[in-house]
């Protein structure tokens, strides 16, 4: 039978081992010379964190700071994230189905392939954020800044862009069937190449300036005498449209 001693030194060499263990990982750094931080779905929130394929729906996280975090594949189906700071997140393939993001900040934020079918964008900071080939339909982007923010291939039927600052963002063959953009906010050049325009309402709107319309996308889209649009088209004989029932 091993000496009292000798289970004693055991124990410490174990104790030993399993310190080292934990500084060594404590000590890792990431290759950006940032602190790394292991994933856990449990951990708070927190900027940089990985919750990459995490459960979070049905949360209250509003105020949340996750700047540069790693939200890939995330479930936030009807969370509460209002007013978070999410600069540099990355939201690919994340769910946001029914989320609210309102008044948050998401500049230069991924959020490439989401699924946000009926979220909450309203008066949201999202400059130079990505939502391309995003699933958003009846998404809110009401009073949002969205300057140079790329919406290339997003589904986005009847989205509300109603009063959002657009400016250099890009629309390229996105679908905006019924998307609503009255009061927006045409400060600079918009990309409308190849977009889907089915009664978009774009009433008094000044797309003087705007690239890719042809004539196509304006006769099937929702303006009136006051839409001023690029050298070279026409106002339809079909406008003003009724008004959409918006139906569900």
């Amino acid at each position: 039978m091993a000496s009292l001693a000798n289970v004693v030194s055991v124990l410490r060499q174990n104790v030993k081992l399993a310190l080292g263990a934990s500084v060594a990982l404590i000590a890792l750094v990431s290759m950006d010379g940032r602190p790394a931080m292991a994933a856990s779905c449990r951990a708070d929130a927190a900027a940089q964190i990985d919750w990459s394929e995490c459960n979070k729906r049905l949360l209250m996280l509003g105020g949340s700071v996750l700047d540069g975090a790693d939200l890939h594949g995330t479930d936030f189906t009807y969370t509460d994230l209002r007013g978070s700071s999410l600069n540099k997140a990355n939201f690919e393939k994340a769910k946001l189905i029914r989320t609210s993001l309102a008044s948050s900040q998401l500049q230069n934020a991924n959020l490439v392939k989401i699924e946000a079918y009926r979220s909450d964008f309203s008066d949201v900071d999202a400059e130079n954020a990505k939502f391309i080939n995003a699933e958003m339909q009846r998404a809110n982007f009401e009073n949002a800044k969205l300057v140079n923010t790329d919406f290339t291939k997003a589904e986005l039927g009847r989205a509300d862009f109603e009063g959002a600052t657009l400016t250099g963002t890009k629309f390229s063959m996105a679908n905006l069937s019924r998307a609503r953009f009255e009061g927006a906010k045409f400060t600079g050049p918009i990309d409308f190449e190849s977009s889907f325009l089915l009664l978009a309402r774009i009433e008094g709107l000044d797309l003087s300036s705007a690239t890719g319309l042809d004539q196509k996308q304006i006769d099937i889209a929702c303006g009136d005498a006051k839409t001023k649009l690029p050298q070279g088209l026409t106002m339809p004989t079909s406008w003003p449209c009724p008004e959409d029932p918006d139906e569900d």
